[in-house]
């Protein structure tokens, strides 16, 4: 992305996920979105699957698949949906239904860095079919979203620009005016990251034009934030804020989450280039705001676990086939044993057959069982990477953004003391302290320094310490025993699950003092959290509470055990009990 070394990096993750928000439009960019509601739709879906009409059942859930995405953003139901339509197509032989879907899914995956290997997997499928078929157009959309993909690695194919340039061409050659702006908004952003910004604009000025000419909202918002980082590469800050706010007011007609903070951080970074403070801190405060609902929206990690869900639904699927046969099987051998009844040779002959089926049913479904077990550990791993790696990088992007510029505020006005009035120098310097203060405390609390740096137990010691500090509540932590070097992935899950219960307990409890406690042996680890508050029905609160959710997954991904202790009026105490072997080897393990 272009900037210059002075300003903030902007993420290219966030464009990835703007860019793709529409890419899955491709398939049908001039189709009218089916305003069927989703009850009616999937009851027409019965209908036709009962009169076998596949072929109208697999476009059915294409349309379900874009109503669900329209109404409740990127889900598990659209992908579903996706790969429902897909299976019909195959029922049908119908080649080109069949490999089509295979875009929309390739470019749905391509939203999410973590799904790209599969993306890819999906478009070059497709575009090896389109290629025999010689169907141009579908096949500049292949290579439209494999160069979507690459664009955003970490260093760039060297040949990326020579092909982009190709499926330029190839679009006009065969009239294809959404492709060809498409290749141009890519080039842009292609060479705004290779810092040639005469050619990002270049491109994106024209890929402007034919947006407009499209009226497609979400390329024409891109088109401008690459303007404007153009602009801003020029030391033209205020005719960079200007081509933000273009592509900000379009972008909230989107909400697109990403894009907004996007462009928060970088109209907060012209403002401050401006020397215009308060406008910067105003815009830093939105990218904060929008960087908190990106991480909380939940859309951002079902895409994630979407491709693992699908092999489970498989083995699934594979499983109760395998117990049709052995139901099938267990008829036909009751009625051989029918038939031969009278001969002791067949007697025995049906009785070993019948064992023997026994047992390799028995082992199918033990098999099966343990690669869905598998599936389930790698589906909640990758989140628990997946919400780790968004904190570390939240943490990053408010010390080295936010933090930076809080810095710089006052470091200017330290230099300038002389010129500024003690009633308004003393309180501006209270304010910014108190500024950078809660920028550290959020970052810290995203990604403790002292976890990574010295390990669990200070960690857990300096955020008894932090908490002290801002609460009435009292905080005391007990360790007993030397705790030996834990993997880095049970320290982080460790101190999640105390960072939790300490923030429930000093949010609902309403006590006194809390108390935890860390006992270690050779063994185990056991884990306990006291306090000497209100108490609650806990019975009730385990259905329905994620958070006591997300505490109970993590410990029975680390092979322990959790157990809550309540009365209502008489505090609450949980114990945690943890395999030493499990923690000092899980991340091989897993």
């Amino acid at each position: 992305m272009l900037v210059k070394s002075c300003s903030p990096r902007p993420d290219w993750r966030i464009i990835l996920l703007f860019l793709s928000i529409l890419t899955g439009a491709f398939q049908s960019a001039k189709a009218v979105m089916d305003t069927t509601s989703v009850v009616s739709l999937k009851k027409q879906i019965n209908l036709l699957v009962q009169d076998n009409d596949y072929s109208q059942a697999a476009k059915a859930y294409d349309s379900l698949g874009k109503l669900y995405h329209r109404q409740y953003g990127y889900n598990k139901y659209t992908m579903d949906s996706y790969l429902s339509s897909l299976k019909y197509y195959s029922l049908m032989g119908d080649s080109l239904g069949y490999y089509n879907q295979y875009l929309v899914i390739g470019d749905y995956y391509s939203q999410d860095y973590f799904m790209h290997a599969y993306a890819q997997q999906y478009l070059k499928k497709a575009q090896q079919y389109f290629e025999r078929t010689h169907n141009m157009p579908k096949v500049i959309e292949a290579r439209l979203g494999l160069d979507n993909i690459a664009q955003h690695q970490e260093s760039m194919p060297p040949g990326l620009k020579t092909h982009l340039r190709e499926t330029e061409r190839l679009s006009v050659k065969y009239n294809q005016p959404y492709s060809q702006a498409y290749a141009l908004s890519l080039l842009a952003n292609t060479y705004s990251r290779a810092k040639q910004p005469d050619s990002a604009y270049y491109f994106a000025s024209r890929s402007l034009i034919i947006s407009n000419q499209l009226k497609v909202n979400w390329l024409i918002a891109l088109n401008h934030f690459y303007l404007g980082l153009v602009e801003q590469f020029r030391e033209h800050s205020l005719a960079a804020i200007e081509e933000y706010q273009k592509s900000y007011d379009l972008s909230k007609v989107e909400n697109s989450l990403g894009m907004l903070r996007e462009l928060s951080r970088h109209t907060a970074d012209s403002y401050s280039r401006m020397g215009d403070y308060q406008n910067a801190y105003e815009w830093s405060m939105k990218m904060q705001d929008y960087t908190v609902q990106f991480y909380a929206s939940e859309q951002t990690k079902s895409i994630r676990l979407q491709e693992l869900d699908s092999q489970i639904e498989t083995l699934a699927v594979e499983k109760q086939l395998i117990e049709e046969q052995s139901r099938n099987q267990n008829v036909l051998n009751s009625a051989l044993f029918i038939g031969f009844i009278i001969s002791v040779i067949g007697v025995f002959t049906l009785a070993y057959l019948r064992r023997q089926q026994k047992l390799i049913d028995h082992q199918h479904t033990v098999i099966a069982q343990q690669q869905i077990r598998q599936l389930e550990l790698k589906s909640l791993r990758a989140m628990i990477e997946g919400q780790e790696g968004e904190r570390s990088r939240i943490a990053r992007d408010l010390h080295d953004g936010l933090g930076i510029q809080l810095s710089r505020i006052k470091l200017f006005i330290e230099a300038h003391q002389e010129e500024l009035p003690s009633s308004v120098k003393e309180p501006l310097n209270q304010f910014l302290d108190e500024a950078c203060t809660e920028t550290r405390l959020i970052s810290n609390d995203l990604r403790p320094y002292a976890l990574s740096t010295f390990g669990l137990v200070p960690a857990l010691e300096d955020l008894v310490q932090k908490l002290n500090l801002v609460n009435k509540t009292k905080l005391i932590l007990d360790h007993y025993g030397e705790m030996p070097p834990l993997g880095d992935e049970a320290a982080v899950m460790i101190y999640r699950v105390v960072q939790e219960l300490l923030n429930n307990a000093l949010k609902h409890a309403h006590a006194q003092v809390v108390t935890v406690q860390l006992m270690v042996n050779e063994e185990t680890t056991l884990i306990s959290v006291d306090d000497d508050g209100l108490g609650a029905d806990f019975d009730h609160l385990l259905s329905k509470g994620n958070g006591i959710a997300n505490i109970q997954s993590r410990i029975a991904y680390l092979g322990g055990h959790v157990m809550w202790q309540s009365e209502v009026g008489n505090g609450t105490s949980v114990m945690i009990s943890l395999p030493m072997q499990k923690l000092q080897k899980s991340e091989v393990v897993a």
